[in-house]
């Protein structure tokens, strides 16, 4: 189990801290009690001012505990002030704990002075994903993006890619569900935040979500790292492609790109042409840098050419 109670590791760090908290108040009767930490059963911790406040301005998933640093000033500090506020408004429970309990909290991560007990946030099912959210519009003309990640297993690159996507305008994310990774903390912290208001979908059928979404008109590109390894499908440069009609773009694994059996579900995959001769071993991008640069050269055509 991963619950902080005072026989595990984590439970007898934070107890061990507990018992030199400086008490509040100088009066006989206000010193403070140390709180139980026992954690929520199947809860995680969320970590950073960006996540923890826009989990808990969205509240998409069930809210426990707020932990908050104990200090009198620094940076910072009407930040946690403000979230105080928002949780007590939300009935959350505000702890006041040293900084040593929230590295406990987190394993060490970079807190920012917060941390939120919250229960984890699951990837939603692809069937939503076809219903209409407001301000999609009704008309058959706008210009629809769908980001599609196959088997991305670094949490901190999924984030990055997810804060790409929300900020350059995708319209939906969907993740593979098997050799993925989940939407954890870290991936939460690493998209600043955006994982908490941007929905993010799965499919256990890929190729047959793709050859579906292509039956109903959309376009499906794939991304190429290495042109000279792609067979069967034409490659082009990110800057020769044009956005002209529903578009989802296919971004593959870390370290084998998109799988064969997903390249021939592309209409035609796109490539980031390098600005040098490459030397050996440093001839790719990070995927998540990679996306992002894809994306923007894509999205760009939208204001220049919008409708």
């Amino acid at each position: 189990a991963s619950g902080a109670g005072r026989g595990s590791r984590t439970g007898r760090e934070l107890w061990r801290a507990q018992q030199d908290w400086p008490r509040a108040g100088t009066g006989k009767g206000l010193e403070r009690k140390a709180p139980a930490l026992e954690r929520t059963k199947g809860s995680e911790i969320l970590f950073g001012l960006a996540p923890c406040w826009l989990a808990l301005a969205r509240a998409r998933r069930a809210l426990f505990r707020l932990f908050l640093k104990e200090q009198r000033g620094g940076p910072g500090r009407p930040l946690r002030a403000e979230l105080a506020l928002q949780a007590a408004a939300r009935g959350v429970p505000v702890l006041h704990v040293p900084g040593r309990a929230l590295d406990a909290l987190c394993r060490g991560r970079p807190h920012q002075g917060v941390c939120l007990e919250a229960a984890p946030l699951p990837f939603r099912s692809l069937r939503d994903a076809e219903e209409p959210r407001p301000g999609d519009g009704e008309s058959g003309d706008r210009q629809l993006l769908w980001l599609v990640l196959e088997h991305i297993q670094d949490p901190m690159n999924l984030g990055a890619l997810l804060r790409s996507a929300y900020f350059l305008g995708v319209d939906r994310v969907v993740a593979t569900h098997s050799n993925s990774c989940p939407l954890t903390p870290i991936v939460s912290k690493a998209s600043a935040g955006a994982m908490e208001v941007f929905d993010v979908y799965s499919t256990d059928d890929l190729q047959g979500f793709l050859k579906a979404k292509s039956a109903e008109g959309w376009e499906v590109v794939g991304t190429a790292s290495r042109p000279e390894d792609v067979e069967g499908v034409p490659v082009i440069s990110c800057s020769e492609f044009r956005w002209d009609k529903p578009l989802i773009v296919v971004i593959g694994s870390e370290g084998e790109g998109l799988s064969l059996e997903t390249q021939l579900q592309c209409q035609q995959m796109l490539a980031i042409p390098p600005g040098r001769a490459l030397h050996p071993g440093i001839d790719s991008l990070n995927v998540s840098v990679a996306a992002g640069i894809l994306l923007h050269s894509i999205c760009s055509q939208k204001r220049r050419h919008g409708d």
